[in-house]
Order: C-alpha cells, then structure tokens, then sequence
C-alpha cells in the first residue's frame, strides 16, 4: 500500500513538471490559439450547432430569454425531480420552469431540439451605473445543423407566440380608465388599471342563442384573422355598437367578450378628455389584445346627429357656454376627432383592438359615426325574450331544460314578449326569491302579468320598425309635440325679430 502511494506521488509530480515546462514553452496567446482551433476541428466534424440565449443582452433585457423561459414551462414536467416555480405581477397561476443547469427535450415539426438552462457565477464587478445580477442565465439552444434553417426561421417565432398566450391565459386581465384631466401617474401612463373580475361570460349571458353564436363567432374570425387583415390591406381592428333600452346587457356583454378572447378594457370616459390631440394620446398608449369602451356615446359630449333642428344646435352651444362659466374645462373633442379615432390613421398605431359604443338613443348619433369601417356590427340589445328567460332561468334557480312544468312554460312564454322586462328587471325578480324557486317562478310569472297588462292599458307597446329595432309609440309622440313646440319658438322668435326691425327702420 506505501509503495502504491509513493508511485502516486512520484507521477503527479512528473504531471507538475511537465505542466510548468508547457507554460514555460507554449505562451497563453499560443495555447488559447490552440484551444480556438480544436474546437473549430471539433465543431467542423460535428453534425450539432449551438445557440446562447442570455438573460441580459448587454443592458437591455432579453425578450427572447423570458420567451422562451415561459414556453419551456409549459413542456416541464409537474412530476420532475426538481423544477422552479415562478408567478408573475397580476398572474392568478404558477408556472414551472426549469432549474440551474437542467435539460429539457421538444420536439418542433418532427425535429429534436436540446434545451439546457446554464447559470454560472458572474466575475465580480467594477463601478457600473446599472449594477448585473449575481449570476449570468442563459439557454444553450442545440439542434442538428441540417434543421438550422427551419429552426431560425419558424421554430423562434413559434416560441415567441406560444410565450404571448401563456402570458395572456396567466395574467389576470385588467380594467384601464384614463386619468382626470389628462393627468399622467408615476410611470408616465395617462391609464389607471385595476383588476378586472367581472364574471359575465356568454354562456351566463341573457340573450336570443342565435345572435349569441354570431357574435361569437365574429369574434373568433377576427382573434384568428391577422393574416386575413394582413392580406386585404385592412387595420386589424373591429367596431361593435350595442344599443339598446337601459338594463339589456350592454355592460355585461363587454365583460363577455373581455372574458371570452381575454382581452383587457380601456373604458374611455370622454368628458375627461378636453381636446382631440388628448384623445390621440390615450390611443397611442393603449395596448394590443384589448377593448376600448365608450359607454353612453349620446351623454357624453356633444355629438348628435348633425341633421338636428338649428334650434337644438344653439341649445347645446349654449349648455357648453354655461359650462365653461361655472369654471370646467373646455371640452373641444370634435366628431371629426372622434371619427379619426376610430378609423383614422391614429387608430392603426395598434394591432387586434375593438372599439365598443353603447348608446341607449341610437337615433341621436349622427350617421357617420356609424357606418362600417367605425361601427362593423350594430347589436340590437332588447327586452328579454323567452329564450333569454330559460338562460335566467338556469342562473339563477337552476332550472335546466324540460326540468319545469310545461304549463308555466307555456305562461311565460306567452307574457314575456307583452311584459317587455329587461333582464335586469327579471333578475332582480329572481334573486329577491332564490331561496324558493317554485315561488321565484310565481312571483315572476305575476310580474310579467302585471308588467304587460299596464304595457296594454298605457298603449306603450313596442312596434318593430323596418329596420328591426324597437319604438315605443309613446316615446315617438313626445318627440313629436317637442318638434312642434320647438317650431311654434322659432316661428316667434323670427316674428319678434321682424318686429324689432320694423320699430328699427321706423326710428
């Protein structure tokens, strides 16, 4: 055993001194020369290619080192021996990802790909304005090189657009105001976000089921439609206008669409905004995947319809007049600024957005506002027919198909349309009675009896016009004895003029 270690000893000292004798001979400059070109040899008979991919490209970070950390998180195993866990800002999951020095195999369009995660040590730091983190990251991407062409031009870019809709299903989707005045917060944003949690979603939503799926759809062709836009030349962007009597649904079928494409809100309140270059602004700083809301369009600033009386025109000059004394700030937004805004150059500045206007008055925008192109689809929100009654039905006291009593069927569907309820009427009806349903269903069932028997006896019924929406008879006589006063006021006013100039030529 002593001689075993004693010929050790002798050997590592032979070691030690041809060592000495190597950097004696052979310089630094020379051996990592040397080294260059071993690893050239190497590389030249080897059928692999390598990639980096840091953490930190320089200064900046590396978007594509968080892509492809995402993207790797997905293809990890939740049973792995060791796996890091991650949850980003405003995210409601945890994703897995892979730890130091770990190795993960995919597979891409039939072809291997070898990921390992490598983390070292970084060298210690002079002074630096921006100080590194303690450790360098990076992923070492091996493939053949016979697949580096497919691996650079699609294999990336896939990985790019898997890591955006991971992000987007993880992240909790927001709800985005503008600032008072125009005003800008800490980051230089003029939005304020909170979380956006309102559970509506289609599904929950009480609507006729055929209009539903259209919308639906339409909303899946353009989520799905990039390349559609891409090749007609169009903006990718899509106009909806909800209208209808208040408590239809309008807000709620926002929440729905939000829910249903994961999109975030912008809800735009005009009467915040002072100018058209303010507008443009809060455009410029929204972002892609997301729903730009303007709700009560007709109330929020002066934008009716540009075939109203001389008289009415004057009016509203005269309210903003008023305003202004009572010391608000000016509200300039024109039609024009608002048009641009919508379909404008201005308006392509993002991609996959839609603009969504609810108005209760749809007879008070002006026509420009709506045409196709600013407003692509007008979606009639009605009183609740029966088959949004079987949705309500279902929500709130769990009554599935054919689970009620075919008589009471046969009542409510022969009332509701007479009733003319809203859903949120008929809701309210519910929930007040969801402990007992069989006494929800007769209180509702007496409430739509009552509702369309003083429908009858007031003669407000709704008459379906030629273009499919609904006006109340009575509301339209309103409308008419206020024209006619709002004539016989010119007619006096233009009388007394002619008076005052008469008096004035004879003076």
């Amino acid at each position: 055993m002593k001689e075993l270690w004693t010929s050790l000893a002798s050997l590592m000292g032979v070691l030690a001194f041809c060592q000495s004798i190597l950097h004696a001979v052979f310089p630094p400059e020379l051996r990592f020369a040397s080294v260059k070109l071993f690893n050239r040899i190497f590389h030249w008979f080897s059928s692999y290619c390598y990639f980096d991919i840091t953490e930190i490209d320089g200064v900046n970070t590396n978007e594509l080192y968080n892509a492809v950390q995402l993207y790797l998180s997905s293809s990890a195993s939740i049973t792995g021996s060791r796996l890091s866990l991650t949850r980003a800002l405003n995210s409601s999951a945890i994703t897995f990802g892979l730890s130091n020095n770990d190795r993960l195999i995919d597979t891409f369009k039939g072809v291997v790909v070898n990921w390992e995660h490598v983390v070292t040590q970084r060298q210690a730091q002079s002074f630096s304005w921006r100080p590194l983190p303690e450790e360098k990251r990076g992923f070492t991407l091996r493939i053949k090189k016979k697949d580096k062409a497919l691996i650079l031009d699609s294999y990336l870019d896939y990985i790019m657009e898997k890591a955006n809709e991971i992000k987007r299903s993880n992240q909790d989707r927001l709800l985005f105001t503008n600032s008072r005045g125009g005003s800008l917060d800490s980051r230089g944003h003029p939005w304020d976000s909170v979380p956006f949690k309102h559970p509506s979603t289609f599904e929950t939503l009480a609507m006729d089921p055929n209009l539903k799926g259209a919308i639906m759809a339409d909303l899946r062709d353009f989520a799905n439609g990039e390349s559609f836009y891409q090749k007609t030349g169009r903006a990718w962007k899509r106009g909806y206008l909800l209208y209808g009597p208040p408590g239809t649904g309008k807000s709620s079928m926002i929440a729905a669409m939000a829910n249903y494409l994961g999109y975030d809100i912008y809800d735009l309140e005009l009467t915040e905004v002072h100018t058209n270059s303010e507008l443009r602004k809060l455009l410029m700083k929204t972002s892609s995947k997301s729903i730009i809301v303007i709700e009560d369009i007709d109330c929020s600033i002066n934008l009716n319809n540009r075939k109203q009386s001389n008289k009415t025109v004057r009016n509203n000059q005269y309210d903003h007049e008023l305003q202004n004394d009572d010391g608000g700030a000016a509200n300039t937004i024109t039609l024009s600024g608002l048009l641009n805004f919508t379909d404008g150059l201005w308006s392509c500045c993002g991609s996959e957005r839609i603009f969504v206007f609810t108005t209760n008055h749809i007879e008070k925008l002006d026509q420009a506002l709506l045409r196709s192109g600013r407003m692509d689809m007008h979606i009639f929100m009605s009183y609740c027919s029966f088959p949004a009654l079987k949705i309500l039905l279902k929500n709130y006291l769990g009554y599935g198909e054919g689970e009620l009593n075919h008589e009471v069927l046969t009542e409510l569907e022969g009332v509701v349309d007479k009733a003319e309820m809203t859903p949120a009427d008929i809701s309210e009806v519910l929930i007040k009675n969801r402990r007992d349903k069989e006494n929800a269903v007769r209180e509702l069932l007496e409430a739509l009896k009552n509702r369309a028997e003083k429908n009858l006896s007031n003669g407000v019924l709704s008459e379906k016009n030629t273009s499919g929406t609904y006006v109340e008879v009575e509301e339209e006589e309103k409308r008419a004895l206020e024209n006619l006063s709002e004539g016989c006021d010119e007619l006096q006013q233009s009388c007394r003029k002619g008076e005052d100039e008469n008096e004035e030529k004879i003076n």
